[in-house]
């Protein structure tokens, strides 16, 4: 009982270091993997140790992926390749569906790029959009932003859930399948959510005039979607290649769907892609572009790193035994890992952040809460997902890009993307559990 009531002074103070001091994550993830470490009293050896274990063997997996799909995010954004997305769907949805044609834009834009870039760069497609169809800009704005949150808080290679499958031992190419599926509902309970009740809410608004950097031509849109959905494919039929049953044989086609649907290669290939998106030699603008995607993905490897440590310290203490007794209580598999991402989201702001640190105290839990499994592990991933949802308020960043760029006043963006953050969590919780019944 007392290492459990360590965990949470630990987690208080990680919170209270970033929140009230601002302090960065790294390093509040940082100081409380050594405080759990001295208040469980870890040998010091075993303490430095672990965190030194902890935070290489979680950026051995994921380390370059992270920085893989920095770099197909940046370019998306930077060659205009995410509108092109947005006005393809936008025809071919009609503009009677632009809050649906948003919503879709937001899911597949997502899976590369973080959520608050991709909401500013689209933000100002939608209000075009709202002015053209006379739909409100608070039904768009959260059509648009619950679209870009599923597809972050769930499918690989976003960050959050790239972190938390290396920590909990996931394959991501579960994650990837399983949580496709989920966000399907979390994507339509907040579109039902935008399209029934936001639009009573009307917001003036100016249009900005764009500018587009250094007078490039935008992709295509097959190129522009090239390097988000070939990476995906790939590691999705390594994942099916790899099945028990091996429905493609154990041959040359095996082997090469596992050479290329490794996570490494497969977002390689995807950057590669991505060098398509700029015509011509241009060098000097991908080497900025370059180097703008490697520090943003240096900081998210830092606090991956730190989560793994945090991760680590705790599996030498005896907090899977004092969990063990959860694993009596049916149905409280899935719960666990949700409702310890919910606090820390709630409490501290960033989703990232809650799912890193979540899945590192979801570690040494799994085989206490019945999901050491492979199918378990994804699902507990996809958990902490959910968790991480919920909600989005005053102190996430995410908030205030959607109120700020869609010119919503603090009650209005609560009202409408804070409670569409609350219903998306509890949808996919429910959408979880079923699958864990199902599956399990």
């Amino acid at each position: 009982m007392i290492i459990f009531l360590w965990l949470l002074l630990v987690v208080a103070l990680i919170v209270w270091l970033t929140v009230q001091l601002k302090l960065h994550p790294f390093l509040a993830l940082l100081f409380g993997t050594l405080v759990m470490g001295f208040l469980a009293r870890l040998e010091v050896g075993v303490l430095i140790g672990s965190v030194g274990q902890g935070f290489g063997a979680t950026l051995q997996s994921i380390g370059i992926v992270i920085a893989a799909g920095a770099i197909i995010g940046e370019y998306l954004d930077r060659s205009g390749g995410a509108k092109i997305l947005a006005n393809k769907i936008l025809d071919k949805v009609g503009e009677k569906n632009s809050p649906l044609s948003m919503s879709m834009t937001g899911y597949i834009v997502s899976i590369p790029v973080f959520c608050d870039s991709g909401f500013i760069v689209l933000s100002a497609l939608n209000k075009a959009i709202a002015k053209r169809t006379k739909i409100s800009l608070a039904v768009l704005a959260v059509a648009l932003a619950s679209g870009l949150y599923a597809t972050h808080v769930f499918v690989p290679p976003t960050p959050g859930p790239l972190a938390a499958a290396a920590t909990l031992g996931a394959d991501i190419g579960w994650v990837l399948i399983l949580g496709l599926i989920v966000s399907i509902p979390v994507m339509g309970a907040a579109l039902i959510w935008a399209t029934l009740f936001c639009k009573r809410f009307q917001i003036e608004y100016e249009m900005a005039k764009e500018e587009h950097e250094q007078n490039l031509t935008p992709p295509s849109f097959k190129i522009a979607v090239a390097p988000i959905l070939v990476p995906i494919l790939l590691i999705a039929i390594k994942s099916i290649a790899e099945y028990p049953t091996f429905p493609f044989g154990e041959g040359a086609f095996f082997n090469a769907a596992v050479f290329m649907g490794d996570p490494i290669v497969a977002l390689l290939t995807g950057v590669l892609l991505a060098f398509l998106m700029v015509k011509g030699n241009r060098k000097k603008i991908q080497n900025q572009w370059l180097e703008e995607a490697l520090k943003k993905a240096g900081i998210i490897i830092l606090i991956t790193g730190a989560g793994g440590a945090f991760g680590a310290v705790l599996r030498e203490t005896d907090l899977g035994d004092y969990a063990a007794q959860f694993a009596a209580a049916e149905g409280l598999g899935i719960l666990i890992p949700f409702l310890i991402a919910a606090f820390l989201k709630t409490a501290q702001g960033s989703s990232t952040v809650a799912i890193i640190t979540a899945a590192a105290i979801c570690a040494p839990l799994l085989e206490s809460l019945g999901l050491e499994s492979t199918t378990g592990a994804a699902l507990a991933v996809l958990a902490i997902g959910a968790g991480s949802l919920t909600v989005s308020h005053v102190n996430d960043s995410y908030f205030w890009v959607v109120a700020k760029f869609s010119e919503m006043d603090t009650s209005t963006a609560l009202k409408t993307h804070t409670i569409a953050t609350l219903i998306m969590g509890i949808t996919g919780l429910i959408t979880i559990q079923i699958m864990a019944w199902i599956l399990l």
